[in-house]
């Protein structure tokens, strides 16, 4: 088993070159989801890379586990070989990523005290572009965050817009009778390593107290991803609600880097699906192992969010 200290050495200069010497050992295997607990003694080798590369650990974990169903087999494991390789190039990745938003990054911990909530604007969409493991700001959205009193700069950030997921909202009209036209959607949150915390449950009653002075907006909803290590847990202590799940898609991936639908549909509007794509051109692919389903949380903006028991909720086909 390699050590985070055998490959130190392995750190390039340009982060286009990887010369990492990652072990042939085959038989030491790895789930896409290994960096919660399948291994818990190679998680701390592997995410040790953060530190040698000056990137945050977390965001390292998540955007690995992005990828690592890219090389995972139909039983959903992946080798350490593979697993030691998707790490080294996402810590090249998010190093430069990093370096994008130098000037955005926060040199210090804070208090909840240190922060206030406003809305903004180019900065949040230099954050999700660089930082957020989509790695691209959802446009006409409205931007949030827990910003630094004295200089401004965002902490927590999230951004919010109408929601557009037919299947779900058609959900929410079954069950709680609000129109789609009454539901927006939180797509993106972020939250630097300096933030507190409980900056993220602080944000999200600072943004259901935003909406509640539009008369417009009755409901707010978002998708939590489980095999990304998320667990809702921000939004369970603002008091949202989980009402549904929906049935995994599975990950796409174009030259190597994670490709969302709404991206794909972009840079190819005559291709229709996941596998069309994949037979079209030689540089897609996709997952094959199978993925938990998307979670969806919900909380009304006035009044109380209703619990739905697990066994009561509703599962989206896809």
């Amino acid at each position: 088993m390699q050590t985070t200290a055998a490959v130190a050495n392995a750190v390039p200069a340009d982060d286009g070159h990887l010369k990492a010497k990652v072990p042939t050992d085959s038989r030491r295997r790895f789930l896409p989801g290994a960096f919660r607990n399948e291994h818990p003694e190679s998680t701390p080798r592997l995410l040790g890379l953060a530190r040698l590369w000056g990137v945050d650990r977390r965001a390292l974990a998540v955007r690995a586990r992005l990828h690592l169903p890219c090389y995972a087999g139909d039983d959903g494991r992946v080798s350490y070989r593979a697993a030691a390789t998707v790490v080294i190039r996402n810590a090249a990745r998010l190093r430069k990523d990093q370096r994008a938003v130098r000037d955005l990054i926060p040199r210090r911990e804070y208090a909840l005290s240190d922060l206030e909530f406003r809305q903004i604007g180019a900065d949040a969409d230099r954050v999700f572009n660089s930082l957020h493991y989509l790695r691209n700001a959802r446009r006409g959205s409205l931007n949030f965050a827990l910003v630094d009193r004295k200089t401004g700069a965002p902490l927590t950030l999230c951004s919010a817009s109408p929601l557009e997921w037919k299947r779900v909202a058609d959900q929410v009209m079954l069950q709680a009778g609000v129109s789609q036209e009454a539901i927006w959607d939180l797509s993106r949150v972020y939250s630097f390593t300096g933030a507190p915390p409980n900056a993220v449950s602080y944000m999200l009653a600072q943004v259901r107290k935003y909406f509640q002075r539009r008369s417009d907006v009755e409901l707010l909803t978002t998708a939590v991803d489980p095999n990304l290590g998320f667990t809702g847990s921000s939004y369970l202590a603002s008091n949202w609600q989980q009402w549904m799940t929906v049935q995994a898609r599975p990950y796409l991936y174009y030259k190597g880097r994670y490709m969302s639908i709404r991206e794909m549909r972009a840079s190819f509007p005559t291709i229709r699906s996941i596998d069309e794509l994949c037979k079209a051109e030689r540089h897609a692919t996709r997952s094959y192992a199978p993925l938990q389903d998307s979670l969806i949380f919900c909380c009304r903006v006035r009044g109380a969010t209703e619990a739905v028991p697990p066994e009561n909720q509703a599962r989206i086909l896809r």
